[in-house]
């Protein structure tokens, strides 16, 4: 089979980026199930991330490996069913994953914001509804992306051949219909919705950040200054995550457009699109792992002493 050099190096780095993804999202779940079974104690931060990051694990297989598989020339490795199984579930994976660090960030922003602030009331209504609220999280993208397997089918799947898109393991029923477009509708609502409280959330982090800092440069010497305390460190950290994953997904998203538009199946448009789509899953964990013995009591606590 001959193949394209371009295509080549990227599905080459598609590749590491899935072995280097599932190596960094395998070792923080391998550590959180080492904390259920020692019963240690989870903070709210350590439920999110569990949640956050089984969901970008599974995304990272689920997207990853089907299109380096129908690269390489396994094109029918999946019938239709299992083509509408891994579509749908990868879809919700995606979904929890955008929830996931919504919530992330919201909650970051309450714990630092000042206790004379209006959210003081939150701060302690918070706690009791992170562990239910991922777990929903779950069942309310499995019913929103219920229609998701009706418009995915196989590579052998002969019916309506001209009204479909094929990338390669899958092809995609572009209909045109007006509950097709309702249906997008709602699920794009869904994801601005969550886009602009991570924008909120993080102008609020920002602002609150900037304004401790001036206080602590008034009050404090230059070397106390320095001095960058966890909650700060975690902020930090949550605002380059959420860089990230703002950056990752709006490209994906304009990539996925492009390609929706196209008459023809382009192999690279494909690529590229898994590529930025799983790029925060396999970027993700290694923020949280170097985070972790600066803040181990925020994000990992049992890296600190007890």
């Amino acid at each position: 089979m001959k193949m394209d050099p371009g295509n080549f190096a990227i599905e080459t780095f598609l590749f590491c980026q899935i072995t280097v993804g599932m190596f960094g999202n395998s070792s923080i779940l391998f550590y959180y199930i080492i904390l259920i079974f020692t019963e240690k104690h989870l903070t709210p931060k350590d439920l999110i991330i569990e949640h956050l990051t089984f969901a970008n694990y599974l995304t990272v297989i689920l997207r990853g490996f089907p299109q380096t598989m129908s690269y390489f020339g396994f094109k029918n490795f999946l019938d239709d069913m299992g083509c509408k199984l891994i579509v749908y579930i990868s879809r919700i994976t995606r979904g929890v994953s955008l929830y996931a660090m919504c919530l992330l960030s919201c909650f970051q922003a309450i714990t630092i914001s000042p206790n004379n602030s209006r959210w003081i009331k939150l701060k302690y209504r918070a706690t009791k509804y992170i562990g239910p609220s991922c777990s929903v999280s779950w069942l309310v993208h499995l019913l929103l992306n219920i229609l998701t397997p009706l418009r995915e089918s196989g590579t052998n799947y002969k019916k309506n051949a001209t009204n479909r898109l094929s990338y390669g393991y899958c092809s995609l029923f572009a209909s045109d219909s007006v509950a097709t477009t309702l249906y997008i509708s709602l699920v794009c609502f869904s994801d601005v919705f969550c886009l602009g409280l991570m924008a909120c959330s993080s102008i609020s982090m920002v602002s609150i950040l900037y304004r401790h800092k001036r206080q602590v440069k008034h009050i404090h010497s230059a070397q106390h200054f320095l001095k960058v305390s966890p909650e700060d460190r975690a902020t930090q950290t949550i605002l380059i995550l959420l860089c990230t994953f703002v950056i990752s997904y709006s490209f994906s998203s304009i990539v996925a457009i492009i390609r929706t538009y196209l008459n023809y199946p382009v192999i690279w448009g494909v690529n590229i699109f898994t590529s930025l789509e799983i790029f925060f899953p396999m970027f993700c964990p290694f923020v949280l792992i170097t985070n972790m013995r600066s803040s181990s009591n925020l994000f990992l606590p049992c890296l600190g002493k007890r």
